[in-house]
């Protein structure tokens, strides 16, 4: 008993423990490295996105549509104030969170969200200040709206970050039934878009100047973008996508390119037909990696920290129906090898992010969803 209250205080001041001091805990082992995991919060409504504060504070958002806000390793128990009206039906609410680059001096958070009713829905991006304190959003206001409304809450994308070069992406799905949209330059559904901080159009943009397609489109032929996350060794784009039956996607992101769905898939539909007869076509991009079945990939992070030395560099990617936290390591925008974590848990993971202390953090995506952290265990 003593080896473990000394383990406990230990991880509280560390986030590191001894493994004969955890002999009592529950360790995950893995090919690389062990570690215990560890709640920090609990009692969320599906959470979906999490982001950190230079101090160290997270804020949580729920599909439910409340914002919440960690801090010190607490959960308040109020919502941030001042979120616009949401949608809340199946997959659509609060979704995908994101900081300003520069937000420890205009404070400014970003969020994508559903919007409308259920026989017309669509999804938005939006920013609000975060108020000192963190009780609330202020002048928030709406940068973006797909451009057409669609019956029934499914495929919202809605994962969202910043690129090195300050502008904004956002990834969007292809509305479920609306899936021939995915090829039509004409509308939203099935995009990447890119925006400037203010939701202008950067002038650059590969459809900026193209007549009848739209200029915030950055690329298209997506199913239901889910994970974005920026390669450190490249400085490459990489994001993922839900396939149907099979063909989840891992892509590396290009302006102007056309991802293929549903012209080409390594998927099927649920009902077993064939969604194409086709897994290539000219002028239409390959995916690095895909899954067959399906594991319903969410968000997804490249490890750089100390907590986890031999994971540097590797891709994270948290899975929803797999129920299981993926590893792969990675050279270069190659991927190497793949290892399978947290299996057996029968949690679904809808977040993973990597914290400014190193630790990777999760949330488990329920009606009484989890943040999570993994603390490493030293041999």
């Amino acid at each position: 008993m003593r080896a473990l209250v000394s383990a406990l205080i230990l991880t509280a001041l560390t986030g590191t423990v001894s493994a004969a001091a955890m002999a009592q805990s529950d360790i995950h082992e893995t090919e690389q490295a062990d570690f215990t995991l560890v709640t920090i919060a609990e009692g969320l409504d599906h959470p979906w996105s999490l982001v950190f504060l230079p101090d160290g504070d997270m804020l949580v958002s729920e599909r439910s549509g409340r914002l919440r806000y960690v801090e010190d390793g607490t959960l308040r128990p109020r919502p941030v104030a001042g979120l616009p009206d949401i949608l809340v039906d199946n997959q659509g609410g609060l979704l995908g969170l994101a900081l300003h680059p520069e937000f420890e001096t205009n404070r400014w958070v970003y969020f994508a969200f559903a919007e409308g009713r259920s026989a017309a829905n669509h999804t938005a991006l939006a920013r609000g200040r975060l108020s000192e304190d963190g009780s609330a959003l202020e002048a928030v206001e709406t940068l973006f709206r797909v451009n057409i409304d669609k019956a029934r809450g499914f495929h919202f994308g809605g994962r969202l970050a910043f690129l090195q070069d300050g502008t904004l992406i956002l990834g969007l799905g292809e509305g479920g039934r609306y899936r021939d949209e995915a090829q039509n330059l004409a509308n939203h559904l099935g995009t990447i878009i890119r925006l400037n901080d203010d939701g202008t159009v950067p002038f650059d943009n590969p459809f900026a100047t193209t007549r009848g397609a739209l200029p915030e489109i950055y690329s298209w032929g997506h199913r239901n973008v889910q994970g974005i996350a920026l390669n450190p060794q490249t400085g490459s784009v990489w994001v993922n996508e839900h396939g149907p039956r099979g063909g989840d996607e891992i892509n590396i992101l290009r302006p102007g390119r056309n991802y293929g769905w549903p012209v080409i898939s390594y998927g099927i539909n649920y009902d077993g037909t064939p969604v194409s007869d086709a897994t290539h076509a000219d002028g239409m991009e390959q995916p690095i990696w895909f899954w067959d079945p399906s594991i319903a990939p969410s968000a997804m992070t490249f490890y750089q920290g100390e907590e986890f030395p031999d994971w540097q560099g590797d891709l994270l990617v948290a899975a929803l129906v797999a129920q299981k936290l993926v590893r792969f390591e990675v050279e270069g925008d190659r991927i190497i090898s793949q290892e399978d974590m947290l299996t057996g848990l029968g949690e679904r993971f809808r977040e993973v992010a990597l914290g400014p202390d190193g630790h990777v953090y999760l949330l488990t995506d329920a009606r009484n969803g989890r943040l999570v952290r993994l603390d490493r265990v030293i041999p």
